[in-house]
This record gives C-alpha cells, structure tokens and sequence, in this order.
C-alpha cells in the first residue's frame, strides 16, 4: 500500500511539475458542463405620454438573483482560437415598481419570473498558457425563448390595479461580451467566467392598462457568473 502510495504522489508531482492537461490546446472538441448565478434585469424605457399619467410617480426595475445549468461545447479552430456553444436553461425574477398616487401613494410590485432557454454561440480568445492558468474574453450572440410567456392573452383585463400584469414577448435575441479564468488541474478543467448579455427586441405586449402604456418599451438584460468544468 506504502509503494502505491507513494508512486500515486509521484506520479502527481510530475503533472504538477511540467502542467496539468498539456495537450488540451491541441485537441480540437472539448465538452463540459456550467452552473451559473445570474442577476436579470430590464432596461425601461418610459412612454414620451408618461406626463398624462398624472397618479403614476416612478417605475423602476428591481432585479433579483437566479440560476443557470446548462453544456458546454468548444470547438477549436486555432490554438487561440475556440467556437463556443453553451445552451442552458436560466430561472430569472424582475420586479417592476410602480408607485401610484391616489389619496395614499401605493406602490404596485409587478414580479415578472421567466424560465429561459438560452441558445449562446460565441467566439472565444483565450491567453498562452501560463503553467496551469490561462485566461480569455468572449462576445457572441444567442437566441432566448422564454417558457413562461404567455402565447395566447386574455382579451378581459381586470379593472383590479393589483390584479393586472405586464406581458412578455416570448423570443429575443441578444448580444453578449465576457472574460474568464481558467484552472487546469490533473483530471479536468476548471473556470470562472463573468458575461453581461443584452437583449435587441422590445419584449413589452402593449395592453390597455397604465402598467404597460407608460412603457415604450422593454429591452432584456443579465449579467452571468459561471463555473464550468471541462474534461
């Protein structure tokens, strides 16, 4: 047991001596998996009819935390150079803040929970090697679908301010820019990553209520943190 021991811790302080995973460069397909944290958000644009709306005071945007599972696929073009896929599946809640003035000023808390496939495809940059640390910055662009959104709308809106809600589109493209870390220990490898993603469609479904008709309109935003693992 003592000289399994000791060829195990050998063999080891060899990897670790000359670095781990060293042909990882040359392959050219590599697979893994994520777990992300991420913090959706909205970027609001006010209605220029806002003013007739003389009870509503402020809307603003609350974003709350959620997680992201999903693959990764990398396909190596050059040494430098990778084609990355990572669809996942992302769980997100914002809160849009209406304050209305009436007799009392009351704020209306409109939580919007989307369940998304996330589709990112992106062209990854990534450091020579230093040891067992690189480093590289992305930027691509996915497709969204968002499970939650509602397909077909009920033409009867409740005359109930607490009772109404702000409708979704369910599809949006967007763009996204990020940078990452990467650890490469004996067996796999091992990476942070940050990404801010934002998206091109306006996402609002117009509806004759003042939640919606004091919005122009609704552009999605997410800013990820990722763990990735690949073999």
């Amino acid at each position: 047991m003592f000289f399994i021991i000791a060829a195990v811790s050998a063999k080891a302080q060899e990897y670790n001596t000359n670095g781990n995973l060293l042909h990882y460069y040359q392959e050219k397909l590599n697979f893994g998996f994520l777990i992300g944290f991420n913090q959706a958000n909205f970027n609001v644009d006010l209605s220029k009819n806002v003013q007739k709306y003389d009870s509503l005071k402020t809307v603003a945007c609350i974003p709350q935390p959620g997680f992201n599972l999903g693959i990764v696929s990398d396909y190596a073009f050059h040494r430098y150079v990778t084609l990355r896929f990572t669809p996942n599946i992302a769980f997100c809640e914002r809160d849009l803040n209406y304050l209305i003035k009436g007799h009392d000023s009351v704020m209306y808390v409109k939580k919007i929970e989307s369940t998304f496939l996330n589709f990112p495809l992106d062209l990854r940059l990534r450091s020579k090697r230093v040891n067992n640390f690189g480093a590289y910055i992305l930027g691509g662009g996915a497709y969204n679908l968002d499970l939650a959104a509602k397909k077909n709308l009920s033409s009867q809106i409740s005359p109930v301010l607490s009772e109404q809600v702000v409708n979704l589109k369910r599809d949006d493209f967007s763009y996204e820019v990020g940078a990452g870390a990467e650890f490469y220990l004996l067996y796999f490898k091992f990476a942070i990553e940050a990404k801010m993603s934002i998206g091109t469609r306006n996402l609002l479904i117009k509806e004759n209520t003042i939640f919606s008709n004091s919005i122009n309109s609704i552009n999605s935003k997410m800013f990820l943190i990722s763990i990735t693992f690949e073999g």
